[in-house]
């Protein structure tokens, strides 16, 4: 299993498939980088040597792309500060509502966690 950006990526899927189990990088980016690298996209991860293998590790870490910790320490900071602001969007995240305009009449169960019971609501039944 070959180790990249802290990642173990599998051996047995296409470079652009195993290169997408790196936190912030996608289809697009994994293209991109295979390209860069001179990698063909049917290629599979166990077929590919360690200069390549080098190569990748290179592309990654020379700065074009923000991943892993980096991009997960950024995202919780854009959080915190639409939070600290009090805008709508801060006060969605808060709040653990729906952030997007979804509606919540319905429908918001895996934003706002299981229904709770309210008490004295009577299920009409026909």
């Amino acid at each position: 299993m070959a180790r990249i950006a802290g990642v173990n990526v599998p051996d047995n899927k296409r470079v652009i498939i195993a290169l997408t189990y790196i936190h912030g990088i996608g289809r697009t980016s994994a293209k991109r980088i295979a390209d860069d690298c001179g990698i063909t996209h049917d290629r599979r991860m166990n077929s590919v040597t360690e200069d390549e293998l080098n190569a990748i590790r290179r592309e990654i870490e020379s700065g074009k792309y923000m991943i892993e910790g980096d991009l997960r320490r950024e995202i919780s900071l854009n959080i915190k500060r639409l939070m600290d602001m009090k805008s709508y969007r801060g006060l969605r995240h808060r709040l653990n509502l729906p952030v997007r305009g979804q509606r919540t009449k319905t429908n918001a169960r895996t934003r706002k966690g299981p229904a709770k019971p309210v008490a004295g609501k009577k299920i009409v039944k026909k």
